[in-house]
């Protein structure tokens, strides 16, 4: 078993949640730019439902204590249904209730979880 020792996990956590909100600001900017307010919307959605679930992840994933390592893991487990939930409740509220261009939401989706991997590299990188 190998394990990843991070000095200050849930501030990494939330780093995620921030860089997840910037990089759904440039999506929609991209997007309006390229394709128009509509483009942007859409953009601003795909992006807030992944920022949204990984704020509820790291909010109930942290809630608890890390002091027992037993409750650390079921919390973060918790925190992994909470975001799937909130995830895929977004998603089907968006869909059909909102009229979205699908490149654009999905593409800022997609976007906002290559901060996951800069996030982890950056962290371990210095770690």
């Amino acid at each position: 078993m190998v394990a990843i020792d991070l000095p200050n996990p849930r501030r990494l956590a939330y780093g995620v949640v921030l860089g997840q909100a910037v990089v759904t600001g440039i999506a929609a900017l991209v997007s309006l730019a390229l394709a128009g307010p509509h483009a942007a919307g859409s953009a601003l959605l795909g992006g807030g439902i992944s920022t949204l679930a990984s704020l509820g992840m790291a909010v109930v994933g942290f809630s608890q204590g890390s002091a027992d390592a037993q409750r650390a893991v079921m919390a973060f487990f918790a925190g992994e249904a909470v975001k799937l939930t909130v995830m895929v409740v977004l998603f089907v509220v968006v869909l059909k209730t909102m009229q979205v261009l699908p490149v654009p939401l999905f593409a800022a989706f997609m976007a906002t979880f290559l901060v996951y991997w800069i996030v982890l590299a950056g962290s371990l990188r210095n770690s």
